[in-house]
């Protein structure tokens, strides 16, 4: 509850009793809420007598209505308000994925009446926790995080339940958060089996080694994609190897996986390989290696994400970039919207919500992606990114 401001508080026209009863009939987030004379009380901070004092008067004033079960209903409608306010912590500046999540968010919040409180993470564990406290300071009614380091997720969680604010965790589990996005298993599971056809078909199953493209700091719940490729591809070439497979931490990133790979091309004899990684730039960073190189016929790569660059890849001739499962960042708002509004009205939520997938491949991605809606730039896109 907002104490009156400090350049009222010795005005003497300032009936304190009738500020209190405005604060309070603001606290009704949504048209038609039901709250009990608790739920009042917690969102007041005042005293339970003081509340239902107020109560008792606001209902005789027909500002309230008395419904079944002791609840109470707001009976006046605020204009220019916004339904709610979220607060809404993005993962990276010049993010492609990231972009389009914070891109569809925006839309869909302003189409429901949303006020958005945006802050950007800036790819740093410690940017985050500072941001975290910015959200909890703008006293929102419920966090979205999408931050990508696994260490500093159980302290953000932390300083949100204390303030009574619940939290969304996009990508990345927060302990406590309801979960929004990728299936990891799956979508892994679903590129490794991608991958595994692709071998047999073309190479006849003659893999030398396979490149998993990891991000460590995420944690073990985003690794879980590369889990699941080791599955399918076993599962249509059961003879595979186990050691085989070559786990190199990318951090998800174009510019360092271009160089592990280089490196690593540099003392590994031409072998067939195939190429899998916890997100899209780290393989196009990869392929890139080979390209320069010289070896790009004896590779072949799935991404995960199927952002614009990795779309505009599987357009050019002769792409070594074979697929990439999409999870759609451009339709991720709407969902978000979606749970948050179910959570803030105290509808049941679920622990996990998962974004659609799809396999999108130089075969299908015209028809998934036409051309004259895709934007200019291209795969080369990234790389210019990393020469900055």
């Amino acid at each position: 509850m907002k104490e009156p401001p400090e350049h009222a508080k010795n005005d003497p026209y300032l009936l304190e009793t009738v500020f209190r009863s405005c604060e309070l009939l603001k606290v009704f987030r949504s048209e038609g809420e039901l709250l009990r004379l608790k739920d009042l009380v917690e969102r007041t901070g005042l005293h339970k007598t003081v509340v239902f004092r107020l109560v008792h008067t606001l209902e005789r004033g027909g500002m309230l209505q008395r419904c079944a079960d002791r609840q109470y209903r707001a009976k006046i409608k605020w204009l220019g308000r916004s339904r709610f306010r979220i607060g809404y912590a993005a993962q990276a500046e010049d993010s492609p994925f990231s972009d389009a999540v914070t891109e569809s968010l925006s839309h869909a919040a302003s189409r429901e009446g949303i006020e958005l409180i945006v802050v950007n993470n800036r790819y740093s564990a410690k940017v985050a926790l500072t941001n975290a406290e910015r959200l909890i300071h703008e006293h929102v009614d419920l966090a979205i995080e999408f931050q990508t380091f696994e260490k500093v997720a159980p302290i953000i969680s932390a300083k949100f339940h204390e303030a009574g604010i619940p939290l969304i965790a996009v990508e990345i589990p927060h302990p406590g958060a309801t979960f929004y996005g990728a299936n990891n298993y799956q979508v892994g599971l679903c590129a490794g089996r991608a991958l595994g056809r692709w071998a047999k078909q073309r190479w006849d199953g003659a893999v030398g080694e396979v490149l998993l493209l990891e991000l460590g700091a995420a944690g073990p719940v985003p690794q879980l994609r590369l889990t699941g490729m080791q599955t399918g591809l076993r599962e249509v070439l059961p003879g595979f190897r186990r050691d085989c497979f070559i786990h190199l931490d990318s951090k998800g990133d174009f510019s360092c996986a271009l160089e592990l790979v280089r490196k690593r091309l540099r003392h590994t004899p031409a072998r067939k390989t195939l190429v899998g990684g916890i997100n899209d730039p780290c393989v196009l960073g990869a392929l890139r290696a080979f390209e320069e190189a010289g070896r790009s016929a004896d590779c072949a790569g799935i991404g995960h994400g199927a952002i614009a660059e990795a779309r505009a890849e599987m357009r050019r001739t002769n792409t070594r970039l074979i697929a990439s499962v999409a999870f759609f960042p451009e339709r991720y708002g709407e969902a978000l919207v979606r749970l948050a509004v179910g959570i803030l009205e105290k509808r049941p939520a679920p622990p996990a919500a998962y974004a659609d997938y799809c396999l999108i491949t130089p075969a299908n991605v015209g028809q998934l992606y036409p051309i004259h809606l895709e934007s200019a730039g291209g795969g080369d896109l990234l790389m210019r990114r990393a020469l900055r």
